[in-house]
């Protein structure tokens, strides 16, 4: 199993973090010097800039989490067990799997 977050899209609610039964995902400081150490293709890692629709969508959100203060990571992609908990819980649509017969799921907010 294959697990990534699309970082300028995440918009760090810790939903995905939350969720997962096997602590797939960990929260990064967006300044830190492992917010890309996921498997995130170049094009998807942080680069500082969020995305403008994602962004507008969620920035106001007062729920108690440190939104656009930290970036998730998945730091244990391999423990994965595809119960795409993550996939219905992730505000930025920004989680993505690829499983052993190369099918890729993406998340879709509840």
């Amino acid at each position: 199993m294959d697990v990534y977050v699309e970082k300028a899209k995440c918009t760090g609610c810790e939903h995905c973090k939350d969720v997962c039964p096997v602590g797939v995902f960990e929260m990064k400081d967006i300044n830190g010097p492992d917010v890309n150490t996921d498997s995130a293709p170049e094009q998807f890692q942080w680069k500082g800039v969020e995305d403008p629709a994602t962004f507008a969508k969620w920035k106001d959100v007062q729920d108690g989490h440190n939104h656009y203060k930290e970036k998730s990571v998945a730091v244990n992609g391999s423990a994965c067990i595809l119960c795409q908990a993550c996939l219905i819980e992730c505000e930025g649509e920004c989680i993505v799997i690829t499983d052993d017969s190369s099918t890729v799921y993406h998340s879709v907010y509840k």
